[in-house]
């Protein structure tokens, strides 16, 4: 695409809106750019508690679409990519004093009945004093309900979006910044700069999609020049990772006396995952982090539940995100609604912008069909949607049985350990043997970076999934941040850097590819 070069629809963001709408217009056949000033999901997308999920505490406030929304969506994404979504059972533990037991016990049949479950167990009270999910737990909870969501890798998920846009024809640039568009008679003609070298060029689009998350105000004041521009309500969302508190592949979803609810899920088969805040915030989303008071709530909420008590001092990692959440004027943050806003301006014959306010990673695939029914007048032509039974890249799983096609790859490359087989398919699903080829053994995957990430699969992440820094490896396209050895993440970088590893390092990779072949 040369400068100056017409698309519909230029997408600001490369988070799980903006990647979603990219590939549900490319799969339409609309020309397509996409612009993220840093990594794919490299904000919000990446710093979620990683579920596909209804939204068992927002039945409470009322929010009734959105949940029977969400849990449609989790049964469809449960079959699109199974490689990356899978079951998860969660114990909620009743102590006495917090909800009563009716009000849960409605809230659960609600949630078992409002999305047409299918594929997922129906919920029930359970002993905990009795079941082995109870055996973690401080000894004075003993009743405590049981029921069904979904785990996500989230920053994979939109990296798959992005790469099934991708091959649909769109354009996926990273790191590059939109700095500014102005109409000009039926378009926009906006100005978009490589953050890495610098330089500048101009785009021509008919539909300009501000999916720019915690920066969609900043997109509408600053970079459009409007002084009236709406802003999204920041609320931040903070998680910590501790070793591992309970046995089990089951999670917990712990009520707190303030009414909030916090998520304790098995993370990465050494940890547990902790989260989440709900905070109002201020300041520079780039800048974003937990703090001291975050860490003691998350902490304490744990070790008001578990037998195993949990201090500052156990946090192994932590990460932090801002929702852009939609105004909606409720005083307190946990109450803010989570159901997304699409705004569009502009007349049909002139240039039409689209802003994304809210929105959750469960219904990123609605929010994107919704998205191109709300942008249909002004497209060229009609176009209908596809994505409801479109496998993401990799889900195209025989009858969507993850473990089936775990054991094919395990017979069909019995030199794989065990471990790395399961992560390598879970990450790629189908697309495996993209990274394996013909290999025969380890040796023929090249180096070894450590954590059992190889320089195969590394260079499939630089190509096909513009991954540029040790970083977008290790913490967006994977958790191997949390496994590797120290060394690791500038071993990587000097490997990806542009030419910096020298020739040496471009013969490495012609062997490897010769090898793979």
């Amino acid at each position: 695409m040369g400068g100056n070069e017409r698309v519909d629809l230029l997408i600001v963001g490369g988070g799980i809106n903006g990647a979603g709408i990219a590939r549900d217009a490319a799969g339409r056949g609309l020309g397509v750019l996409l612009v993220e000033q840093s990594d794919l999901a490299s904000a919000t997308s990446s710093a979620s508690t990683k579920l596909i999920h209804g939204g068992l505490r927002y039945l409470e406030y009322g929010e009734f679409r959105l949940v029977r929304e969400a849990l449609i969506e989790r049964e469809r994404l449960l079959g699109l990519a199974p490689h990356i979504i899978w079951p998860l059972r969660f114990v909620l533990p009743h102590p006495p004093g917090l909800r009563p037991a009716w009000m849960i016990r409605l809230g659960l049949f609600l949630y078992d009945h409002l999305g047409g479950r299918q594929r997922l167990p129906r919920s029930h009270a359970v002993d905990l004093t009795r079941d082995p999910r109870g055996a973690g737990l401080d000894p004075s909870i003993t009743r405590g309900y049981v029921y069904s969501d979904c785990w996500v890798e989230d920053a994979r998920l939109v990296a798959l979006n992005a790469r099934d846009a991708a091959e649909h024809g769109a354009e996926i640039l990273t790191r590059t910044r939109f700095l500014s568009a102005e109409k000009q008679g039926d378009h926009w003609l906006a100005t978009i700069e490589d953050r890495i070298d610098g330089s500048r060029r101009q785009v021509a689009a008919s539909i300009l999609v501000n999916a720019a998350g915690p920066w969609v105000g900043d997109v509408l004041r600053r970079r459009l020049g409007d002084p009236n521009g709406k802003s999204p309500r920041l609320v931040k969302g903070s998680h910590i990772v501790v070793p591992r508190l309970f046995d089990g592949e089951h999670a917990y979803i712990l009520q707190n006396p303030d009414k909030r609810i916090v998520f304790a899920i098995p993370y990465e088969g050494e940890f547990t995952l902790v989260g989440t805040t709900d905070i109002p915030y201020e300041a520079d989303p780039a800048q974003v982090a937990i703090d001291d008071g975050e860490t003691a709530y998350l902490t304490e909420t744990v070790s008001r539940y578990f037998r195993k008590k949990v201090t500052p001092a156990d946090v192994v990692w932590s990460y932090s995100g801002v929702r852009p959440l939609y105004d909606d004027a409720a005083s307190n943050a946990s109450a803010v609604t989570r159901d997304y806003v699409l705004d569009v301006e502009g007349e049909k014959g002139g240039p039409v912008l689209l802003s994304i306010f809210g929105g959750k990673i469960t219904t990123s695939r609605r929010l994107a069909e919704h998205a191109l029914e709300k942008l249909g007048p002004f497209l060229p032509r009609p176009t209908r949607p596809w994505t409801a039974t479109a496998p993401l890249p990799g889900g195209d799983l025989p009858g969507s049985d993850f473990e089936a096609f775990l054991a094919g790859l395990m017979r069909a490359k019995p030199w794989l350990p065990a471990t790395l087989a399961r992560r390598l398919a879970r990450a790629y699903g189908s697309r495996v043997d993209r990274i394996l080829g013909a290999a025969r053994d380890l040796a023929d995957l090249g180096r070894d970076f450590g954590g059992g990430l190889t320089e195969a699969e590394v260079i499939y992440l630089r190509d096909q999934e513009w991954a540029r820094t040790a970083d977008d490896v290790l913490w967006r396209r994977s958790k191997l941040g949390l496994h590797v050895p120290a060394g690791t993440r500038a071993a990587l970088d000097a490997f990806l850097g542009d030419g910096s590893a020298g020739a040496d390092m471009g013969q490495e990779r012609a062997n490897l590819a010769l090898k793979l072949a």
